[in-house]
């Protein structure tokens, strides 16, 4: 199983704004009618049960949406771009790195639920959208928005009720194999789980999601045996089936090492509520020390069952406990009566902030910023509009406060221009 991948994404550019003039025999002023670039393609992660892994990210890496069509004459628009929709599986987490910090986009566990990673770049306006009192003849276009780019991190996370967590060949696979439909890989060797498996148990008329977690050995947070970066997979059960196996020499010290190397991953994995189950009793020298492991086991918050994941002696009766638990959980969970009120600041798009650095002044508006990306700069007409917008939004009043001068070089975000006003 592929379970974390990491990902570039782009959102598709908008289209041109159109100049054009309408001309039509006997009408002599036809005007302006330069129809509007279409707005680029977005990118859209979609979390689909029938999607199992994030194994389609090796083969591919970059993913780029279509691109919006430019504008024409007769005041017709460009097609807008085709959204590029991804497909993740279920418990797929989606990260970004944000200022040096790892950021949680949003975790997709609900089938169906979709998130916009990259939207589309604005379509430009053609030079039908400018035409004023003052303009009437306006021979000046936009261009189209570029589409947004992003490295993102997507971690997979199973979505099970019940992990299955023990040493290597407790017979955790036996277990799953014999109390869901699942059918692990079984065999008389350590490490035979590489990957975490599940599959689905019946009681009574509800069902319960198991996932067996690949056996975990003393050291496993050092890199000994498989590690224990499968670990993540454990995060959202809500309760663990601890398999002891009970012809081990020591079964309780077992029990303490895979708790450390929970405790050593999250702590919040090694207080996750645990049923203790002793497995190989249809041995005969386990089914002896029987009595002398209860009294070993005494000491815990729920008593331990003993069980032959073989013959399946015990097994009804553990999946019913684990069910029982969870309802019993289900039920502590406390409802807010009212909605948590979270106060945000205003955007910040309408504040202009100038920076210098080496020389370069920095704008940091997100109005400007667009505008100056979208205005093309070989055309006369459009850069007088664009001081206009400037000086509406108050950047040339900061710039000439902080002391710029004609020929500075000032930075709109990814767009360095010189500064002529």
């Amino acid at each position: 199983m592929v379970d974390r991948a990491i990902i570039e994404v782009k959102s598709g550019d908008g289209g041109n704004g159109a100049i054009s003039f309408r001309r039509e025999k006997y009408v002599p002023f036809g005007g302006p009618d330069g129809g509007d670039g279409g707005e680029g393609g977005a990118v859209i992660l979609l979390a689909d049960p029938s999607v199992k892994s994030l194994r389609w990210a090796s083969w591919k890496r970059h993913f780029a949406a279509e691109r919006g069509g430019h504008g024409s004459g007769s005041n017709k628009h460009g097609k807008r771009g085709s959204d590029l929709v991804i497909k993740v599986p279920l418990g797929t987490e989606v990260h970004r790195n944000e200022n040096d910090s790892d950021v949680l986009l949003v975790d997709l566990s609900e089938a169906g639920q979709q998130f916009v990673i990259a939207r589309g770049g604005k379509g430009g306006r053609g030079n039908a959208r400018f035409v004023s009192s003052i303009r009437q003849a306006p021979r000046m276009a936009e261009k189209g928005e570029p589409g947004e780019s992003t490295t993102i991190r997507l971690d997979l996370k199973l979505i099970a009720e019940v992990g299955i967590i023990g040493k290597p060949n407790a017979g955790k696979s036996t277990l799953l194999a014999v109390a869901t439909r699942a059918h692990p890989k079984i065999a008389a060797y350590p490490f035979t789980t590489l990957e975490p498996a599940m599959g689905v148990a019946d009681v009574g008329y509800r069902q319960l999601v198991m996932a067996e977690i690949p056996g975990l050995i003393e050291g496993a947070h050092l890199g000994l045996g498989l590690g224990h970066n499968f670990l993540r997979h454990s995060e959202r059960t809500k309760v663990f089936i601890h398999l002891i196996d009970g012809s081990s020499a020591s079964p309780l010290d077992d029990l303490k090492q895979v708790n450390q190397e929970l405790a050593c991953y999250k702590q919040e994995l090694a207080d996750k509520p645990q049923i203790v189950v002793v497995n190989k009793i249809d041995m005969p020298e386990v089914r002896q020390r029987v009595d002398d492991l209860k009294r070993q086991l005494s000491f815990l918050e729920r008593p331990a069952h003993f069980i032959s994941a073989v013959s399946g002696e015990g097994v009804p009766e553990l999946i019913k406990e684990a069910a029982r638990l969870l309802d019993q959980m289900a039920g502590e969970v406390k409802i807010v009566a009212e909605p948590q009120v979270v106060l945000r600041p205003l955007p910040e798009d309408k504040r202009v902030v100038v920076s210098q650095e080496d020389g370069v002044y920095h704008i940091s508006s997100a109005k400007a910023e667009q505008l100056v990306v979208m205005t093309d700069m070989t055309n006369a007409e459009a850069r007088l509009y664009l001081k206009e917008q400037l000086i509406r939004l108050g950047v040339i009043r900061a710039l000439t406060k902080a002391g710029v001068k004609p020929g500075d070089k000032v930075l709109f975000g990814k767009v360095e221009m010189e500064w002529q006003w």
